[in-house]
């Protein structure tokens, strides 16, 4: 059997949905996954200094939200306001699974075996600072609409798991 970090690009480490209702969409998902805890981080801006869609400096802003299901990472994506790969697929799909992420130790290395083997790069981007690199590469011939490549720092790993401490209990508040 072949080894997946030789002959693909990693364990798929996310599940992301684009969605225009948070709430709803962390109900349904909990429900189907037993997640609970999401942790919400509004108004992420991607600016143009940041981020590219299609080649052209990118600038919109999305609503995230996050929660695991045992070690997967689940999340949810509500576009805001400017063009970006989120919002074209909600607006010709509406709410659905967008992408699946595969976590990579070197970005750059990913991408030059991805372009070898005949994938584009639709978007791609810092975020949190630099602590997170990533390209979403167009999988539409196999079917799917995106596979996310992401190079992530330590301190970001140290968010996400505040983030998988909080899933799959409860957060405390009114109900």
């Amino acid at each position: 059997m072949a080894d997946a970090q030789t002959t693909g690009f990693g364990p798929v480490t996310q599940l992301a949905w684009v969605t225009a209702d948070l709430d709803a969409t962390e109900r349904a998902l909990g429900t189907a996954f037993g997640a609970v805890g999401w942790t919400r981080m509004p108004g992420i801006h991607f600016g143009p200094d940041t981020c590219t869609l299609r080649g052209e400096p990118a600038d919109f802003t999305a609503d995230i939200s996050l929660s695991y299901a045992g070690d997967l990472q689940l999340e949810l994506i509500r576009p805001v306001r400017g063009a970006s790969i989120y919002a074209e697929f909600l607006a010709e799909h509406g709410p659905g699974l967008h992408h699946v992420c595969c976590e990579v130790p070197d970005l750059d290395a990913a991408l030059a075996r991805a372009g070898h083997d005949g994938f584009t790069v639709v978007q791609a981007g810092t975020m949190a600072g630099g602590l997170m690199r990533f390209a979403y590469l167009d999988t539409s011939a196999a079917g799917a609409s995106y596979v996310e490549l992401a190079q992530v720092a330590p301190d970001l790993r140290s968010l996400f798991a505040d983030v998988k401490a909080r899933s799959g209990r409860p957060v405390p508040g009114p109900h």
